[in-house]
């Protein structure tokens, strides 16, 4: 193994000498004003989504087929990835003049498929994720006689990456720690060697989904280790890398200074961060630094310093974002989730929220069951740790059973879309879809308006950040009392509609 200043030293003339400019930009180094301001840290963020493919991969693809020799370039090439280095390689290729092949896993989303294609590659999909593909990748480039690019385990790539150290050596003067995503890591060996060599005082910090935390694994073998496939967390597919490079890893090992691992709801709260920063969609990979330096800042009680962040990626499916939003509110520690007992009795539903105070409520489902007492889930705004517990202190002390159900996937995933279905014990049940303002109180004003006469069967309430809210409200009336039930309505003035001959409801809830 040679010396560590001679490793250092030979990634420098090599990332020196990397030739990523005639298709990669010298991306910005972005302040990030809102997390510098809840971390107590001056964070920026390192723009690589801003590249031409949206991902930093383009640099190293480019500079490992800038290399080849011409008779290499006429074989073409051929490479495996779960997206962002497909692209790299394709645009690179495209560019030169170049025929290439990608073999892309089956789990690898549309958006990066698409764009493949579009540089004018062509794709094969082969298994659920990278290390299949890569098996049949470079299948096909010893019976066709392709090129194989490796995403992360060549030293032309790793110099190829490198550049991003390289860069913000140059963009900033003085700064404390760079925090890299890291999967094959690529990305983290070449910034850790152009950082290390000039600047051995910054910290490089790299960064891991906990589902696929493939290189804090190999630090604390030893050794690389193969992750079992079967029980990886694919949720940021672009990191989804069940053993670290071999080159990667003996870099890092070297000159990396720590690892942390991030679970999906922080990486989903990163995702809203970013966004509320600089107005910028990241992939869950791309995300996925910002998300270990706020894990990282907080575990250490880091304050005072200059911390920089790789949004290494931005392509990610537009459907994917629905989930994203949800489970960012729970990263964030912004939303407590809960299951509540109250009496099965006209009037239970306002006393319980006048007891939630004057907070925004995102959630709030119930289905009559029958008996003395009842079950409503519930979701409330919250701005940390200290409010969650306090909140529980406060509906316990007022005679509530109270389970937090905030860590609890089962009902963070599923339960709180199945909360309802068929109700026994209830002889005349009326229908209606309500909208109202979607502002602090107006749940809470519609359940005190409306009085205590009238027995509720049935309530879903879900704030999805529209600007009105939409429930779907059960009563428990025959159909003559009706008029009576709309006349109440009618005096809350929100705007309603009646549901009872729906016949989604007649099929699934009546």
């Amino acid at each position: 193994m040679q010396p560590e200043e001679s490793t250092l030293d030979a990634y420098a003339k090599r990332i020196d000498a990397a030739r990523v400019y005639d298709i990669a930009i010298k991306t910005p180094l972005q302040a990030a004003p809102k997390l510098t301001e809840r971390t107590g840290n001056q964070v920026l963020f390192k723009r690589e989504d801003l590249q031409p493919v949206h991902s930093f991969k383009v640099r190293g693809a480019l500079n490992k087929i800038a290399h080849m020799s011409e008779d290499e370039r006429a074989r073409g090439v051929v490479t495996a990835s779960a997206g962002n280095h497909a692209q790299g390689v394709a645009l690179a290729a495209r560019r030169l003049g170049i025929s290439a092949v990608i073999v892309m896993g089956k789990n690898t989303p549309e958006i990066k498929v698409d764009a493949v294609r579009a540089h004018g590659a062509h794709v094969v999909f082969e298994g659920e994720g990278y290390d299949e593909a890569a098996v049949v990748a470079q299948r096909i480039g010893e019976e066709d006689g392709r090129v194989f690019v490796p995403p992360y385990d060549d030293a032309d790539v790793i110099a190829g990456q490198g550049t991003v150290g390289m860069e913000l050596l140059e963009a900033c003067e003085s700064f404390d720690a760079v925090y890299v995503p890291v999967g094959g890591g690529g990305l983290i060996a070449g910034v850790a060697a152009a950082i290390k060599h000039a600047r051995p005082e910054v910290k490089v910090i790299g960064v891991e989904a906990e589902g696929s935390a493939c290189m804090s694994a190999a630090f604390e073998a030893g050794r690389r280790v193969v992750l079992e496939r079967e029980r990886m967390d694919m949720f940021a597919d672009g990191v989804s890398v069940s053993q670290v490079g071999e080159e990667p890893f003996r870099v890092a090992r070297a000159h990396v200074d720590t690892m942390v691992s991030v679970s999906t709801d922080e990486i989903c709260a990163a995702i809203k961060d970013v966004f509320e920063d600089v107005r910028a969609i990241a992939e869950p990979a791309g995300a996925l630094a910002v998300a270990g330096l706020k894990r990282h800042v907080q575990s250490q009680d880091i304050e005072g310093r200059t911390l920089v962040a790789i949004v290494s990626g931005a392509n990610v499916n537009f459907d994917r974002l629905r989930y994203i939003s949800e489970v960012a509110e729970f990263g964030e520690q912004r939303e407590l989730v809960l299951s509540a007992k109250i009496p099965e009795q006209p009037g239970s539903f306002r006393r319980f929220c006048q007891e939630l105070g004057h907070r925004s409520i995102t959630e709030f489902n119930y289905r009559y069951a029958g008996g003395d007492s009842a079950h409503v889930y519930v979701g409330l705004r919250i701005q940390g740790q200290d409010e969650r517990s306090a909140m529980l202190a406060r509906l316990q002390e007022a005679g509530y059973q109270v389970d937090d159900m905030t860590d609890n996937d089962l009902a963070k995933l599923h339960v709180r879309y199945m909360v309802g279905g068929r109700v026994g014990g209830v002889k005349h049940e009326l229908i209606y879809r309500i909208e109202f303002p979607e502002r602090i109180g107006a749940l809470r004003r519609f359940l005190s308006l409306l009085g205590t006469e009238w027995n509720i069967t049935m309530f879903h309430y879900r704030n999805h950040g529209a600007a009105w809210g939409r429930v779907l409200v059960g009563f428990e009336a025959a159909p003559r009392e009706r008029a009576r039930l709309t006349h109440d309505l009618d005096r809350i003035g929100y705007r309603y509609a009646e549901e009872s001959d729906n016949p989604a409801y007649a099929a699934f809830l009546r």
